[in-house]
Formats: structure tokens, sequence, C-alpha cells
């Protein structure tokens, strides 16, 4: 069990700038998100969309956002468990015990929600024979080597499917690409070499195409039917479907824990950010009052109150005291600085 001040549930912006946040107050965070990798809404729906509303930040992009806020985190060593999604909270005296669905389980004096629009849900394969095979297909990738040898479709165009295509060709049997369109969302370099593996018959591409149909016994998956935008249909030997249609956000599990729901979103006081339950909080996206709005810079003043508000709670009768950054010793320790060199 990992002894932790804060579990944050979210790497998005707010999340991470949670971290930040807390860690000048001396308290130290573990961050859990469903999703692979930091960022959440900026890096699996706008990487590459100029953000201009950052104080100090002219224009910066979604990815690039996230790298800064990555880079400021840095100092206080948080723990980042990617690709879990918190299952349960459930206090334990002034604790609460925090699982994931990977098995990794917390003990934190507090918890921040800060899961943007919620948690990102794999959006599903529709086809017909579909729910025949819950073992065949695949919305996230653990263990590579579970396809070495087979023969695998991947559906997609984004840099998901693109990544996987590259990293699979060499080690299943046989790759096939579908995708609905024939222009793509992944990076130009990725797309390039998946076109060499096709001209050099290393792979089989599928565009302008979708899988309409899933075959095989006793929930083994076989082929899948291939159907072009001429209702032309093949059918390519699969023993694996890989899906990557993007992410649908939702609320989740977080809609199981007792809190004060408001739709999709969870009601919180504007002072410390607390939800209806005490030591759970709430920042970004997700949660709602009476102004709020929706903007990241919103989230990171949130997220700075919130932090006060977590500190006030794990030490009650201590006045907590403003903490600017210039004059931090957290943060001078953290970096090597020593303010008395400029004197």
């Amino acid at each position: 069990m990992i002894q932790t001040d804060v579990v944050i549930v979210g790497a998005g912006p707010c999340g991470l700038f949670q971290v930040f946040e807390l860690g000048l107050l001396g308290l130290k965070a573990e961050v859990v998100d469903s999703i692979r990798q930091a960022g959440g809404q900026c890096i699996e729906l706008y990487p590459d969309k100029p953000i201009y509303d950052i104080p100090g930040i002219p224009v910066c992009t979604g990815e690039e956002l996230v790298e800064r806020l990555m880079k400021q985190i840095e100092p206080f060593e948080c723990g980042m468990h990617l690709g879990e999604e918190v299952t349960e909270v459930e206090p334990e005296g002034d604790t609460f015990i925090v699982k994931t669905s990977a098995g990794t389980t917390f003990q934190s004096k507090a918890v921040v929600i800060a899961g943007g629009v919620g948690s990102f849900q794999p959006r599903p394969l529709r086809a017909a024979g579909v729910d025949e095979f819950p073992a065949c297909v695949h919305y996230r990738i653990k263990d590579p080597g579970r396809f070495e040898d087979r023969n695998v479709v991947i559906l997609g165009g984004g840099d998901s499917a693109l990544d996987w295509v590259l990293e699979l060709v060499g080690i299943a049997r046989r790759v096939a690409l579908v995708h609905r369109r024939d222009a793509y969302r992944a990076v130009d370099a990725s797309v390039a070499t998946m076109r060499e593996f096709v001209r050099a018959g290393r792979m089989d591409l599928f565009e302008n195409a979708k899988v309409t149909k899933l075959e095989g016994r006793n929930g083994v998956l076989e082929s899948v039917i291939v159907t072009d935008k001429d209702g032309k249909s093949t059918s390519v030997v699969a023993e694996h479907a890989l899906v990557f249609f993007g992410l649908a956000p939702k609320l989740g599990p977080i809609a199981n824990w007792g809190l004060d729901i408001n739709r999709k979103t969870i009601n919180v006081d504007a002072e410390r950010f607390e939800t209806s339950t005490p030591g759970i909080y709430a920042v970004g996206d997700i949660n709602q009052y009476p102004g709020k709005k929706k903007l990241i810079l919103c989230g990171f003043h949130e997220a700075a109150l919130a932090a006060f508000a977590i500190k006030q709670r794990l030490e009650p009768g201590k006045k907590v005291h403003l903490q600017y950054t210039t004059t931090s010793p957290i943060m001078h320790e953290r970096l090597g600085v020593h303010p008395e060199d400029d004197e």
C-alpha cells in the first residue's frame, strides 16, 4: 500500500498543477489517470491546437503546455500511475483507501478529483458479433508480446493506431490496418513508415473501409469482415482486433462514490472546492459551482485554493501561510537555489 498525503485523480493540466500547488505547501501527491500518458484532453483531443489564455504564455499547443507542467512539477517527485482507473474510494478513519483497476492501493489523507469531464473510456467497436469475442477485442495494450506470431487487425487512424502498427509489424504474423478514411491524424513520419511497410508487402491496408462483422467459434476470433465505402466486403484472417477509435469522456466510477453529482459534474463549494464528502475535492471541468467557467486558467485557480484547504484540513488549528514561490524554502531546496547568494 502506498502512503501519501493526496491522491489526485486525473493527470490533465489541472491535476498536474495541483501537484505543484500541493508541493509548495510540503504535501506529497500521487497521480492516477486511466489514459497511458499525462495531459488529459490536451493530449488526447488537441495536442496540436494552439492555446492562447495561459498567463505569461502568449501561445502554446496542448502538448507544449503539458510538457511545461510536467517540468514544473519535477522538483516534487510525485508518483504517476498512468493507464490505471480509480475504482474505489473508501473512508477509513481520517484517511481514504483508494484502489485502482491495476490493483494499486493508496492510503491518502485527501483526494482531489481533477478528471476533466470524467474518465476517458475507449470508443467501442460497433460491428456484428463483437460481443462474442471479449478476449480478442482490445482497446488498451499492456503486453504486446501476446500478439507474437498472431494475425492482428488494427482499427483507427490516429497516433495510437499507427504506433501499434509500427510496433507489431515486427512481432505479429500479419498486421492489417483498417481506417475509415485515407487521411490520418497521426504524425507524418508514422504514416510514411506505415505506407512503406505496405509497399514492401509487410502488412495489409484497408482505407475508406470499416470492420462490419467479427467471425469465429467458441469465443475465439478467426476473421473479420472489412467493408469499403462501395459496399465491397473482404474477409481478413484475424485472431485479435485492436481498436483505437479515440476516447469518449464519461464520469465512470466517480458516479458511484456518493458525491453530490450535478448531471455529469460534481458540486463543490467555491471557497475550498470540497465536494459533499469532506476530504474529497474537485477541480477543473469536472466540478460545478455558481459562476463556474470551464477554462484551464480557472482550474489552476481552483487547484491553488484546494491545496490551501487540504493543508488546513491536515493541520487543523494551524494557520496556513501564503507561500510565494519567490520565497519558498521548498522550491529553493528542491532546485538548489540559494537566495542569499544574490544579496
